[in-house]
């Protein structure tokens, strides 16, 4: 989706205007990947725009900084702050957040530890990934030739740049082959994640996901789903999946910050039960936009107002 320019971006520190917000080409994350970040929504609701999970999202980006080596001179509130204050000030009924940290200009070599680390936050308008009758339609996915990553080679739960090199060779795959997405299998060929989405599938009622040691980024609206699931009394398995079973389920969705809950009508041009979205997937989708859009008590305390 083309971005939509908003009037500040905060930066290190101070809210700057958007045009403003530039780096020099021989930024270290540039050359070398040395950057993590996170994707949140605002949502619009009778009492003003409500961050969804801005506090599990916030501590995510910071595991992810540890993880990779990027050490914020900001604690957790403190970005807590700096993400409303940016909702706030670009007056945002409703938003999708972008915070960055990442090496910044001062060196140049694979060793990062001279440059120093800044982080920035945008907000901006974002719609669907796909498109709105996507929701219930749902999307036509492959299983890709490129698999995620073993578990020794790069960290699938840092939320890191360098991993999405993965992500686009998958999602550019799947749009050569006329696919809307793909699929990624991990190191030993059970089915992981989307190129960017974490997996559900329905068998006999049941709510099937990939565990964390499937080479997947543990999303928080993949958490949200299985809380959520459990409030409806569905049975939740989180276990390894084999390719099979993306054949032979009668439902499948996609979850993340953008996707949502996107359910997925075919894979590798099998239909997945009915060939759109199931009453499973219906029935969590239903609790999920209520509770986003302040429809219904958020018990588990997951809204931050802007």
């Amino acid at each position: 989706m083309k971005l939509v320019p908003s009037k500040w971006i905060w930066s290190s520190g101070k809210l700057v205007p958007w045009e403003q917000a530039t780096v020099h080409v021989m930024t270290h994350a540039l050359h070398y990947g040395s950057a993590v970040f996170e994707g949140i929504r605002a949502y619009e609701t009778k009492n003003g725009p409500a961050i969804f999970g801005l506090r599990e999202h916030v501590k995510r980006l910071f595991h992810s900084c540890r993880i990779v080596h990027l050490p914020l001179r900001w604690t957790e509130t403190e970005v807590e702050q700096a993400i409303r204050q940016t909702v706030r000030e670009n007056g945002h009924p409703h938003c999708y957040i972008r915070p960055l940290a990442f090496r910044g200009y001062g060196a140049l070599g694979v060793h990062g530890g001279d440059n120093p680390v800044e982080l920035v936050i945008a907000t901006f308008p974002w719609g669907v990934t796909f498109s709105p009758e996507a929701l219930a339609a749902g999307i036509d996915v492959c299983v890709s030739s490129w698999r995620r990553m073993a578990p020794d080679t790069h960290p699938a739960m840092a939320k890191s740049a360098g991993n999405y090199v993965n992500s686009q060779l998958i999602v550019h795959e799947a749009r050569a082959l006329g696919f809307h997405d793909g699929l990624a299998l991990d190191v030993n060929g059970y089915v992981a994640e989307g190129s960017g989405q974490n997996l559900f599938l329905v068998r006999d009622g049941k709510l099937y996901t990939p565990p964390v040691g499937a080479s997947i980024l543990a999303g928080f609206t993949r958490h949200a789903v299985l809380s959520l699931a459990q409030e409806l009394s569905i049975p939740i398995s989180e276990q390894l999946i084999s390719r099979e079973m993306l054949y032979t389920s009668e439902e499948a969705f996609l979850t993340g910050t953008v996707a949502e809950l996107t359910p997925i009508r075919s894979v590798d041009r099998h239909a997945v039960g009915i060939g759109r979205r199931g009453p499973v997937t219906e029935r969590i989708q239903q609790r999920f936009f209520a509770l986003v859009r302040g429809e219904i008590a958020d018990r588990h305390q997951w809204l931050t107002l802007a």
